[in-house]
Order: C-alpha cells, then structure tokens, then sequence
C-alpha cells in the first residue's frame, strides 16, 4: 500500500511539473461547476483525484483556492482571483483543442423564462445573441416553474416576480408599463376614457402584478364589476386576446411590443398613467455568475433591455 501511495505520489509530482495545465483545468471545471464530485463526474475521473490536483495547483502557487465549507466546498479570494484570471484562457484552449479534433466547438447555456418572456421577447432577438457569440447554444426553457438551482440544470432564469429571492444574485431586468389596449378594430388609439373602457369586455391577467381594479383607481374611477371579463393565466393569451378584439386588455409593454409595433394593439386612452413596475428579473446563483456563458449572455440582455427601453418610449409617449 505504500508503494503504490509512493508511486501515485511520485505521478502527480510529474505531471505537476511535465503538464501543469492539468490542474488548471481541473481547478477551473471545480470552480466552473461549484463541485469536486460534478466535476468528477464530467471529467470521468475520482472525486479524490480530483482532490489531489487542487493541492498539487495549491502548492505551485502557495495560495489555498478551495476551501470546505460543511459538504460543500467554495472558493476563497485567492480562488475567485485565479479564477477570474484564468477562466478566459482555459475556455480557448479547451475550444482550440476540440477544434483541431475535428468536433463542434460550443458552450450550452440554459435560460429558462415564462413562455410570454420567452417567445415574445427573447426569441425574437436571439440573431443578435447569436452574431456576437457564435460559438454559444441555447435551450431556452419555457417554464412558469421557479428554477430549482440545486437540481435543476439551468444556468440562469429571467423570473417574474417582486425580485425578492434571498441567496440568489437578483438583477433587474427592465421597468415595465402597464398599459390599457386594443385591436384597432374596437377602437381607435387613445380614443376612450376610463369610464369609456367599462363599456366594453375587461381582458384580465391573473398573474400580473397591476390589475384592473388598480388601474381604476388610479384613474378615480369606482365601479361595480363588469358583467363582461375574460381572464387568462398567460400573458401572451392576454395579448392574443386582444389582437383578436376579444375585449380591451391591460398588460405590460414588454409583453406585447411587436404588437404595438405592427399596430395590432394600439393604446385606448389618451395619456394613460404612468404605472410602471419591475416584474422581470435576472436570477442565479452567485457562483453562476463565474461562467462566461452566463456573463455574456447577462450583458447582452441588459444591452437589448436598453434597446427595449428607448426605442418603446419613443413608441408610446
């Protein structure tokens, strides 16, 4: 037992010395992934070898990198330091070398977001995502569900919601504004008034977090419920709905922008009332925020959040 201690001993040592980037590389998939036995697992190898090209990288630098925190494991300074320091140059590597073995270089990167979110927002503007990440793939996922961080294999989620989900890194994506609208086959843009609106069917979100009944009273209007409403617990429904001159709608403008675009809704009362909030929200987990597919992707929704915002405010006001 000894012997072969020695002689496991006296191989690490070598490759230490002979090819370093070894433990790079394995530093870099622990850190990437948060875990010794993930990164077991993807690199198919021990979770103990794994351990052992930690230290043998630990000692080359004379600096500890992972540190144990109950059955977890988390970087320290030094460790998120070498990481950010590294992480770039690992990556090229890793596609360079798929490359000249003839495989596909890409990076997977799971979004999940409602399925409003995701088919009228977000699809419509992966091209661009695309033109400057070639070498990234998308699953988005289309789900109502919050993402389970700890077992689901999600790299980042756009969340509806109040943004308040404590030990996540929370971001907010844009403010929205909720608006009153219309086929202009119903009526004509910012032809009604707010007791106008009672007249006719209430398309209702049950979901969204401003309602008619806000709506109202944020107009000063009391009134008795409408004997006609249709409600519906997705908003790309809602708009459909409305598209369809099923009734007038109040839903956000991030929801329905090619409509508004195209002119199949338009806004039914002049000067609508500034209500705006923020239901749409950048969610991971801290650790998530390492992978550069995640930091790339982050920075290009904000950019296009801010495409969004300026090009829609010119649209309504």
């Amino acid at each position: 037992m000894r012997q072969r201690s020695s002689d496991c001993l006296a191989e690490l040592k070598y490759y230490s010395l002979v090819t370093p980037f070894r433990s790079i590389a394995i530093f870099y998939h622990v850190a990437t992934l948060n875990s010794v036995s993930a990164a077991a697992q993807q690199l198919n190898v021990t979770p103990s070898a794994i351990s052992q090209q930690i230290r043998v990288l630990e000692e080359q630098l004379g600096s500890t990198l992972v540190a144990k925190v109950g059955r977890k494991i988390k970087l320290t300074e030094a460790g998120e330091r070498y990481y950010e320091l590294i992480s770039q140059q690992v990556e090229d590597i890793i596609r360079s070398t798929e490359m000249m073995r003839g495989n596909k270089t890409s990076t997977l990167l799971t979004i999940r977001a409602t399925p409003t979110v995701s088919t009228k927002w977000i699809l419509p503007r992966l091209p661009r995502f695309f033109d400057v990440n070639p070498q990234i793939d998308i699953r988005l996922d289309g789900s109502n569900e919050p993402t389970d961080f700890n077992r689901d294999l999600v790299d980042i989620e756009i969340r509806h919601g109040a943004g308040r989900w404590p030990g996540l890194h929370v971001e907010q994506l844009v403010e929205e504004r909720f608006l009153p609208v219309c086929s202009p086959a119903l009526a004509s843009a910012h032809s009604l008034s707010a007791t106008d609106i009672l007249q006719h069917r209430l398309i209702h979100s049950v979901k969204a977090q401003i309602q008619w009944k806000s709506w109202f009273a944020h107009q000063g209007v009391t009134h008795d419920i409408p004997s006609k409403r249709l409600f519906f617990d997705r908003s790309h429904m809602v708009v459909d709905a409305a598209v369809l001159g099923m009734g007038i709608a109040l839903e956000s403008n991030l929801m329905m922008e090619r409509e508004l675009k195209d002119g199949r809704l338009v806004v039914a009362v002049a000067n609508p009332p500034e209500m705006r909030i923020a239901t749409q929200w950048i969610v991971c987990p801290y650790t998530h925020l390492r992978r550069t597919r995640v930091k790339r992707f982050i920075e290009w929704i904000k950019r296009e959040a801010q495409i969004w915002y300026n090009e829609d405010r010119s649209l309504i006001d």
